[in-house]
């Protein structure tokens, strides 16, 4: 297993941490109620990574991230990462969910027929809800196929997932989830 490293960071849905390796991001740990929570809760997920500055790869990840939470349309689809512990199905729906831009949604129906597994939504939910890189690999942007929230198992569960869809302009204020999906 390769060393991890991580670092907190602010943004405006609170502090995250951002987990790396020598391959790429690791893992993006949402925001708990404070900072020390969030640390405490990289520290259970990431056994053994180490809290450092970030090198500049790192934060240039780390910026273009947190431009995207502060309402800039940013993709994040070229942000190398280090998923070699995802099963490879999950590898494959995250690479279908890192191409829904910003503020565009998708099914989870849909990603299961572009991976050639129509039947399987089921099961791309539950690799995205094993996603340990949120906001790089955009879960908050897949939706149920009535075009409903769906869980969302980050910190503040579906409030955070709206909060994210609605920075990134997602959502119809006031009519309730109106979704673009992603063609």
């Amino acid at each position: 297993m390769t060393a991890l490293s991580f670092t907190l960071f602010d943004t405006p849905i609170g502090t995250c941490g951002l987990i790396w390796s020598g391959r790429g991001i690791a893992g993006l740990q949402l925001p708990e109620a404070t900072a020390q929570a969030t640390r405490s809760r990289v520290k259970r997920r990431w056994p053994g990574v180490t809290e450092t500055t970030p090198p500049s790869g790192v934060q240039r990840a780390l910026d273009r991230i947190q431009s995207l939470l502060a309402g800039d349309a940013i993709n994040l689809e070229d942000i190398p990462l280090d998923l070699e512990a995802a099963p490879e199905f999950h590898r494959k729906v995250y690479e279908v969910a890192r191409t829904i831009p910003p503020g565009h949604t998708m099914t989870y129906g849909e990603i299961a027929k572009r991976l050639g597994v129509p039947h399987e939504s089921r099961e791309v939910g539950q690799a995205l809800g094993r996603n340990p890189i949120a906001i790089i690999v955009p879960c908050h942007r897949v939706l149920g196929a009535d075009g409903k929230m769906g869980g969302f198992s980050a910190g503040g569960g579906v409030a955070t997932k709206r909060r994210i869809l609605e920075i990134e302009g997602a959502s119809a204020l006031g009519a309730g989830p109106l979704f673009d999906t992603a063609r």
